[in-house]
This record gives structure tokens, sequence and C-alpha cells, in this order.
């Protein structure tokens, strides 16, 4: 039996239970995951045979799950142990393959707006920028298969967070677990040096610990992570060289692949990989984010002049993560395709909320003239564009295909 009121005491535990979400900050960011979780989740079946490089890495799985030999010894051995698991939990089946690279995405979206605020970043701009690379669907599409981008990706944040927290050390650990899921890991280094040299440069004991912790924990870890696959102990240095070596006879010279691309191919003309065609999966930047991508690292150059950390640490990782790879291109001919953009995405996003939210400043500020109108209508129409790209570009819309190219 209900007592007298009590709905009304219901209704009033609701409403501060509301009003406490709507204050907290991390509400807006929850309910951003849960949306890319339900849509990755919604197709993570479609389809059901291996797409792209998927033949690579799941073949490998299913190997060492069979107790056979690492099949690709270019690539280390952390990314792949995540599919393994996957599998052991979920079966050989698209859950299986594909379910931690889904929660690693979740997770990389967290990191990405933790990074944003302790940058000093505010929330508005922080969630803009973070809401842009959650929909970005280069972003989107490498965590929605079985590859090793993204778990590299997602330990890459976390030592960018752990750096910008002053946790030197397991900032260099993290660093080396982002090399272990793939090698391109290591450029979050770079990324950490360079904004270290022209911002803090204080703990200089403790930050050369920390590089060297980087190394060590990748040098350590690698044969622990290498017997699980191989049973049995393997030389790190042999095993690095291996790689180094394999990689480096990647090139264009030797190897015919129609969708490689040179590095300022990227972001020069926009650059489409089909890495399924039905439902499709399309390894493309969303255009409303490639078509700022000049303009946006500019725009963080300009706050970087005028004291800004995040505008600094934007164009440290830009620089790090995307310059790095044109002078690799020139001396070694080195085969390279545009999802090795995607560490690089972040730093784009960062410029972009910055912007967006500087244009919502106008808005606020300004109570007369049409200059506040075109603010809000630039910035609305703009996210309206990106959401729509996205819907677009995604596996969510069938009404198109790719076309199969001859």
């Amino acid at each position: 039996m209900e007592l007298p009121g009590q709905h009304l005491v219901d209704m009033e535990i609701v409403k501060q239970l509301l009003h406490r979400l709507s204050k907290w900050e991390y509400t807006g960011l929850c309910l951003l995951v849960l949306v890319i979780l339900a849509v990755h989740f919604s197709f993570i079946m479609q389809p059901d045979e291996l797409v792209f490089d998927e033949q690579h890495y799941v073949t490998e799985a299913r190997s060492i799950l069979q107790g056979g030999d690492d099949l690709h010894r270019e690539h280390p051995p952390l990314g792949k142990l995540f599919i393994v698991f996957g599998m052991f939990l979920f079966g050989d089946n698209p859950l299986g393959w594909r379910f931690f690279s889904i929660l690693f995405g979740a997770i990389c979206i967290v990191l990405f707006y933790l990074v944003c605020r302790r940058l000093g970043i505010p929330r508005r701009a922080s969630f803009l920028a973070t809401s842009l690379l959650a929909l970005d669907n280069l972003s989107f599409i490498q965590a929605s298969i079985a590859m090793l981008d993204v778990y590299s990706l997602a330990f890459m944040l976390l030592s960018f967070w752990l750096y910008l927290r002053g946790r030197y050390l397991l900032s260099g650990v993290s660093v080396g677990l982002s090399a272990l899921a793939k090698l391109s890991g290591v450029l979050a280094l770079p990324v950490i040096l360079l904004h270290w040299l022209l911002t803090k440069r204080a703990g200089p004991t403790q930050f050369v610990a920390s590089i060297l912790s980087a190394y060590a924990s990748f040098l350590l870890l690698m044969p622990l992570f290498d017997f699980i696959v191989a049973k049995q102990l393997l030389n790190p240095i042999a095993r690095l060289y291996t790689m180094l070596t394999i990689s480096s006879t990647l090139t264009f010279t030797n190897i015919t692949a129609g969708n490689a691309s040179r590095p300022w191919d990227w972001i020069l003309r926009p650059e489409i990989m089909a890495y399924w065609y039905e439902p499709h999966y399309i390894g493309a930047i969303s255009f409303t984010i490639w078509a700022l991508i000049i303009p946006a690292v500019l725009y963080m150059v300009f706050r970087a002049v005028k004291g800004s950390s995040a505008g600094l640490f934007g164009v440290s990782w830009f620089v790090s993560t995307y310059l790095f790879w044109i002078p690799v291109s020139l001396i070694t001919d080195r085969i390279s395709y545009v999802y090795y953009f995607y560490p690089t995405v972040g730093a784009i996003c960062i410029g972009l909320g910055l912007g967006l939210s500087q244009l919502l400043d106008v808005w606020e500020t300004r109570r007369d003239g049409k200059l506040r109108w075109v603010a809000m209508l630039t910035v609305l129409g703009y996210l309206l564009l990106h959401v729509g790209v996205f819907v677009v570009l995604s596996p969510l819309s069938t009404w198109w295909t790719v076309p199969v190219l001859p």
C-alpha cells in the first residue's frame, strides 16, 4: 500500500537526482560514450566475415589459440593478445573478434576528454572536441574492427594524461605499452618530450627516468607477451630488430597496393579506403574534420604563441604523429595508408573544439548585431554537418554502397 505523499517524495528524489546529474561534469561524456557503444554493437555482427586487415590479425589469433606461432612478426604482441582474449571469451565470431576494439575505442573517448581537461581546456570546449573525435568516421571505424591501432592509441592517450598529471614514470610505462600494441605507439614519446621542452622543463631527472621507463617497459614486457604467444622466451632486442627489418621492406617499390598513399595526400586530398562494401566500412577522415586540418593547426599555433598549453600540446601532437611520416616516406619509401593519420585526429579535434568554443563565446558576449548570430549558426551548422557526414560514411547508412573497383 502506497503511503500518502509517497508519490510526491519519489518525484522529489528523482528531481534531485536529475539536478545532480545535470551539474555533474561527466554526464554528457557518459551519454556520448553510451551512444557510440550502442551504435557499435548495433552492427558488430555485420559482416560475419573478416574485414580488411582482420584477415591477418584474426587469422593469427586463431593460430595462437590453437597453440600455433606468431604469423606476423613485424608487429609486437600486445594488440594481438586482446583479439585473442576476445575470441577466448566470446568465441571465433564477430563479437569475439571486435569486442575489445570497441571497448578500447570507448576508452579512447574518455581518455581524450580527460587529456583536454588536464590541458586546461574549458568543459564546453573539451566536450565539443571529444564529440568531434567520437563522431569522426576514421576513429569510429578503426574502433569497429579487429586491428591493432585502437589499442595503441588508448595507451598513447593514457600516457598523455599521466604525463599531464606529473606521473612521469607511469606515463613512460604507458608509452611502452602503446608501442607493444603497435610500434608506431612510440610516437607518443616525442609528443610528450616536445611539449615538456617547450613548457615545463621541470623535474628533469624524473622526466629522463620516464623516458627510460618507456624503453625498459617495452623491452621487459615484450618477452612476457611473446611467451604467451609463442610459448618460449624470445630475445626482445632480436625481436625488435626483426620487426624493424621486416617493416623496412614494406616500400612502394616492393609492394603494389591500390590503397597506399603518401602522408601529404592525407591532408591535401580526401583519402578513402574501402575496408568492406556492404555494410560499408570506409577508412576515411570525416570530411568536416579533413577540410579544417590546416586551419585547425594554424589556430593552435596562434594559441600556442599566445601562451596556450593546449595549443602547444596540440601542435606537438600533430608534429610528432603526422609530420614524422613525411621524412620517413621521402627517405625510406615506406608504404603508408590514410589510417596512419588515426592517432593524429585527436590533435585536430583539440584545435576545432577550441575554435568552436570561441565562436560560442562571441554568441554569449555580444548582445546585438549579426555577428553573434553568424557565430551561433556557424557552430550549429558545422556540428549538424559533422553528424550527417558520420551517418553517411559509417555502416549506419544502408541506402548506398561503396562502388566495387575493378
